[in-house]
C-alpha cells in the first residue's frame, strides 16, 4: 500500500506535474495537500500542454482520483475555470474530490494581498498576489472560511462578518481602499456551492480507507522545500508546509504511512520572486539558461531566476524531507555547454560551508565555490536509457547522485511525456 510523498527539492517549477505524470498509470489517487493556485505545473500529454496550477497533474491521467485536501487553500473561482477548461479539452474530471475542511480563498484575500505587497515596497516578498498568505493568516487566527462553510448560511455570514469587522478597517484606514460588504462576499461564496457539492467529502477517510484497500496513493507538493514556510528562505517564502512533512498534516493521514519520498531537482537551480539564491547568475549564461529551459513562470508568467545546481540545498532537501529518490530534470537543457559548474559549498566570510548556513544573513552572504564537469553536444532528447547517455552526462548525473544525499532514481531528458531515464524504480 505505498503512500509516496513528491515535493520539489528547490524553490519550486522542477516538474513535479511530470514526475507524478511519470507515476501515474500505477497510482490510484493523487492528493494536493498543501498551497494553492500560486504555482503550477506544466504537463505534456502527446502534443498537448496543459497547465495546472490547483488542481492535482494526476487529474490528467484516466482512472486516477485527484484530492484537494485540507491543506489546500482553495480559490474556488480558479477551480472550476481550471475545471471548465479541461471539460473543453476532453478531460474527464468527474473524479475530483475537494476537501471540506479546506479553506476558501475570497475575494477580500485577494485585495489584502495585493495592497500589502504593494505597501512593502522595496521590502516586497514577491507573492503572486492571488491571496495565499492572508487565507492562511486567517485560518492560523481562527478566522477562516472552510469550503463546508459553503453549506450553511448562516455560518457562513457570521464567519464572513466576523473577518471583515477587522479587515475593513484597514482596507479603509491604513490603504485607502473601499470597505467589502458582507453581502457581496457571502453571494460570490454561495453562488459556487451547489456545482461544489458533489465534489465535496472527508477526504482524510477516504484517504485512509484508500491506503487499507492497498491503492497506491501519490501526494503531491505545491512549491518546493526552500519554500516552505518554516524549513525555507524565510521570510521569502510561501504560508505553508511545502516539505514531506506537510503531505501529514494537511492531507489527514499518519506520518507512518509514508513510504516513499521523492524529490525533484533541476540540473540546474531556478527561483522566482525575492530572497536569497546563492548560485544566480546575472549574466550570459542566466539568460541562456532561461532561454534553453523557458524559465517562464506557468501561473505568472514571470521570468524566473537562474543559477547552477546548487548541491547543499539538494543535501538540505535530503535531509529535512527523509528524501529516498530524486528525480533530476531539464538535463537536456545543459546541452551544448563545454564546462557545467555545481556549487559544492559556500564561502561565508572566508569560511567555507559544506552545509546550508543555518543563519539566513549567512545565507545572503553565501559565495558559491563551485567544481566544474565537462559539458556535451549530443541531443540526449530520444535517449531512454541512462547507458545510452553521452559519457560525459553520465558522469555528470552520478556526480550529483554523489553529493546531493540520496540516489538519483530518473531522469528527465525533454518535455514530452516519456522523455525520461529510469534507473530506479520509484514506486516498488
Amino acid at each position: 500500500m505505498p503512500a509516496i510523498v513528491i515535493i520539489g527539492a528547490q524553490w519550486g517549477d522542477e516538474g513535479k506535474g511530470k514526475a507524478t505524470d511519470l507515476l501515474g498509470s500505477r497510482i490510484d489517487y493523487v492528493v494536493k495537500f498543501n498551497g494553492g493556485n500560486n504555482a503550477g505545473h506544466t504537463v505534456v500529454v502527446g502534443n498537448e500542454k496543459y497547465a495546472l496550477h490547483l488542481l492535482p497533474s494526476g487529474i490528467l491521467t484516466e482512472g486516477v482520483t485527484p484530492i484537494i485536501a485540507n491543506g489546500v487553500v482553495v480559490d474556488i473561482e480558479v477551480l472550476f475555470e481550471e475545471l471548465d477548461a479541461l471539460i473543453a479539452r476532453g478531460v474527464d474530471v468527474s473524479r475530483l474530490r475537494v476537501s471540506s475542511n479546506a479553506h476558501v480563498i475570497t475575494q477580500y484575500h485577494r485585495t489584502i494581498d495585493k495592497v500589502t505587497e504593494r505597501f512593502l515596497g522595496k521590502r516586497q516578498i514577491g507573492t503572486t498576489g492571488r491571496g495565499i498568505g492572508p487565507t492562511y493568516a486567517d485560518k492560523i487566527n481562527r478566522v477562516g472560511i472552510r469550503i463546508q462553510d459553503l453549506f450553511d448560511e448562516n455560518i457562513l455570514r457570521q464567519k464572513v462578518e466576523g473577518a471583515l469587522d477587522q479587515k475593513n478597517h484597514m482596507l479603509v484606514k491604513v490603504y485607502n481602499r473601499r470597505a467589502i460588504t458582507v453581502d457581496e462576499v457571502v453571494t460570490d461564496l454561495l453562488s459556487y456551492a451547489e456545482r461544489l457539492r458533489p465534489m465535496v467529502a472527508d477526504t482524510g477517510l477516504l484517504l485512509h480507507q484508500a491506503l487499507d484497500a492497498g491503492k497506491y496513493v501519490l501526494f503531491e507538493g505545491g512549491q518546493a522545500t526552500m519554500l516552505d514556510v518554516d524549513h525555507g528562505t524565510y521570510p521569502f517564502v510561501t504560508s505553508s508546509n511545502s516539505t514531506a512533512g506537510g503531505a501529514a498534516t494537511g492531507s489527514g493521514i499518519g506520518p507512518n504511512r509514508i513510504d516513499r519520498v521523492i524529490a525533484v531537482v533541476k540540473a540546474y537551480t531556478t527561483r522566482v520572486g525575492a530572497g536569497p539564491f546563492p548560485t544566480e547568475l546575472f549574466d550570459e549564461s542566466g539568460e541562456w539558461l532561461r532561454e534553453r529551459g523557458f524559465e517562464f513562470g506557468t501561473t505568472t508568467g514571470r521570468p524566473r531566476r537562474t543559477g547552477w545546481y546548487d548541491a547543499p540545498i539538494a543535501r538540505y532537501s535530503a535531509r529535512i524531507n527523509g528524501v529516498t529518490d530524486f528525480v533530476l530534470t531539464k538535463l537536456d537543457t545543459l546541452t551544448g555547454l563545454e564546462r557545467i559548474p555545481v556549487c559544492v559549498a559556500y564561502d561565508v566570510d572566508g569560511v567555507r560551508h559544506d552545509e546550508v548556513p543555518a543563519s539566513q544573513t549567512d545565507f545572503h552572504h553565501a559565495v558559491p565555490i563551485y567544481q566544474e564537469f565537462p559539458g556535451w553536444s549530443e541531443d540526449i532528447s530520444g535517449v531512454r536509457e541512462f547507458g545510452d547517455l553521452p559519457q560525459n552526462a553520465q558522469d555528470y548525473v552520478l556526480a550529483l547522485e554523489a553529493i546531493s544525499g540520496a540516489r538519483i532514481s530518473a531522469i528527465g531528458v525533454g518535455p514530452g511525456r516519456d522523455a525520461i531515464v529510469v534507473r530506479h524504480d520509484l514506486v516498488d
